[in-house]
């Protein structure tokens, strides 16, 4: 790879501008708000970098470059500028994520010396609302709390070794996942339907700006699909979210699932974009 991109890491100095780019789209752009918005550019804090793609001395766009790797309003010039660095840098993400444009451009730059990927979810919807559900939401539908850990953790783990297609207990016996899992149910962001100790559906939200949430984890166990669990559980959720966490409610999902994209149109969620992951 050639040239010197355009790249700086960023600072607190530039959390306003980096705020600014981010809030141009706060449902595309949630989850890396939601970070900056917590803990600022500071790497310690953030957890991760935060590259700046910098055109005439004007920050035009970021990456965020963590566990995860998202660029931000990131056109050919700084997707290229970005995975030049990346590539320089090494992988150290288990995931490309984000605009399918910018991630498919990225993919195609970085695929050769990172890959083969373990999966290319190569068109996934971003799907958002801001109006109450025009259905019923399941009035069982609750926040969940550290009591009920031992029941929703397991739940957890099985909706996400069916999205992602690894056990989160995987490598550190679950270590970090069931931090994270206790540290949404503490925050007040994890609800569930549970009858006689079992979840019949689960959800939390992961992500909050002041502008907009993103919805992660919606589960319910295979053998109660189709009877309409999902329908009232989202219903109560996307109620519940924009009344006490966020006046946009959003998630994204595989575009083969059409039977999740089903239940979220009726629930009021409608298309405003496409993401693409690459998942290592």
């Amino acid at each position: 790879m050639l040239g010197s991109p355009p790249v700086r890491l960023l600072d607190d100095r530039y959390r306003d501008d980096v705020l600014a780019l981010l809030d141009a789209d706060p449902v595309a752009n949630v989850f890396v708000g939601s970070r900056v918005h917590a803990a600022g550019l500071d790497p310690r804090r953030l957890g991760a970098q935060m590259w700046g793609y910098l055109r005439e001395g004007r920050l035009t766009a970021v990456c965020y470059a963590g566990a995860n790797l998202i660029p931000v309003n990131a056109g050919a010039a700084a997707v290229r500028a970005f995975a030049e660095r990346a590539h320089a840098q090494g992988r150290r993400c288990s995931s490309i994520v984000g605009p399918v444009d910018a991630v498919g451009e990225m993919w195609e730059i970085l695929g050769p010396y990172w890959g083969p990927a373990r999966a290319v979810r190569a068109a996934q919807p971003v799907m958002a609302t801001s109006s109450p559900p025009p259905v019923p939401g399941d009035p069982a539908l609750r926040r969940v709390t550290m009591d009920d850990f031992d029941l929703v953790y397991p739940a957890c783990v099985k909706m996400f070794t069916e999205e992602v297609g690894v056990s989160p207990n995987v490598g550190d016996g679950g270590v970090l996942y069931r931090a994270r899992v206790a540290e949404l149910i503490r925050a007040g962001r994890a609800f569930a339907r549970i009858e006689d100790g079992r979840v019949m559906f689960k959800a939390e939200i992961g992500a909050v700006t002041p502008r907009a949430c993103q919805v992660q984890g919606v589960w319910v166990p295979p053998e109660l699909r189709g009877r309409g669990l999902s329908v009232a559980g989202m219903a109560a959720l996307v109620e519940e979210a924009l009344r006490t966490v966020a006046p946009t409610v959003s998630l994204y999902v595989n575009d083969y699932n059409t039977r999740a994209r089903a239940a979220y149109r009726r629930v009021g969620l409608r298309e405003t974009g496409t993401f693409m992951s690459v998942l290592f």
